[in-house]
């Protein structure tokens, strides 16, 4: 499968390969912060970095303080705000605060690369894993949703001098149909988090060739979501305009809690649809739940655009959820 980059996964694997790395995580933020808490960069030795904790603000002070880390051994707390030299000066003008730890990664104070590797782990397996820190002992340890479940039900952060790094399963989307909106809507969610696993039983649709880095499903809709564990992090479109694929997709989807179901279509096909779908039994606020036509109305025309709108419009639901 497919998955966006683990940002603890790589410093563990560049630890692994010999190179002195150092973790940037956000530890907490206040107003307009560009970054969540739970944000992360990886500092290599030579001054590279991946990831982010700020947008751009402040990676090159991080990148600063992140070398001196990586020369001693001991963790930092730092902070910037909008009053604080430092911070305007290497671009934090934006009118927040934001904390960050940064650690060595398997030596000193540090975290141990097994810390990062399980929680690399449990990303590709779609598990909820989590890491506490004591800012004052460092001391860690892992935790999981089973025997933690209270820090699980929120985005982690700092209390008592512990922070907790909460990490959800990571987002999914599920497309049923290889046509050419899916070409640009796969990478487009790819870039924004998303784990992209792509259904078609026509094998010259589904092929490596046009998806050369999704996860593909060879088979009718139907089966292969049977075989996925769709939950609350996964959104599900589909795109063939065939109801042979599109209604069996759409009823199985509607018995799960995927946050967003979409279904191609002109506001005519999707009336169809909906009655087509009530008389087979589903409800009409089953149905509801489906946005027909898919995607935002931005007057989008070619499948880039059309995919931009999807892509969007799942955005929206995920951060912006209706009441």
């Amino acid at each position: 499968m497919k998955v966006s980059q683990h940002i603890g996964g790589l410093a563990a694997s560049l630890h692994r390969k010999g190179q002195k790395v150092a973790l940037a995580t956000v530890l907490s933020t206040w107003g307009s912060s560009p970054r969540p808490v739970g944000a992360q960069l990886v500092v290599c030795e030579d001054g590279s970095f991946h990831g982010s904790v700020s947008g751009g603000c402040v990676e090159g002070a991080v990148v600063l303080e992140a070398l001196e880390v990586l020369a001693d051994g001991t963790c930092k707390v730092l902070e910037y705000g909008v009053n604080d030299v430092d911070a305007f000066a290497v671009g934090l003008a934006c009118g927040g605060t934001i904390k960050i730890m940064v650690e060595p990664v398997g030596f000193g104070q540090g975290v141990a690369v097994e810390a990062l590797e399980a929680l690399a782990q449990a990303y590709t397996d779609r598990q909820g894993l989590g890491l506490q820190v004591n800012l004052q002992t460092w001391a860690r340890a892992v935790i999981a949703p089973q025997t933690h479940s209270q820090d699980f039900t929120g985005l982690g952060g700092v209390s008592k001098q512990v922070y907790t790094h909460i990490q959800n399963p990571p987002l999914r989307l599920v497309v049923v149909g290889a046509v050419h909106i899916a070409q640009f809507l796969a990478p487009m969610a790819q870039l924004a988090g998303y784990q992209v696993t792509i259904i078609d039983p026509r094998e010259s649709f589904a092929s490596p060739q046009r998806f050369p880095d999704q996860e593909l499903i060879v088979d009718w809709p139907e089966d292969a979501l049977a075989g996925l564990a769709i939950d609350n992090r996964t959104a599900l479109v589909t795109l063939t305009h065939d109801p042979k694929m599109d209604t069996p997709s759409l009823q199985a989807v509607l018995a799960t809690e995927a946050f967003y179901i979409g279904a191609l279509g002109s506001t005519r096909t999707h009336a169809k649809r909906r009655a087509s779908m009530l008389d087979l039994g589903v409800s009409a606020a089953q149905f509801d739940r489906i946005q027909g036509p898919v995607g935002l109305s931005i007057g989008s025309k070619s499948p880039a655009e059309i995919a931009l709108s999807i892509l969007a419009a799942i955005t929206k639901c995920l951060r912006m959820p209706s009441p």
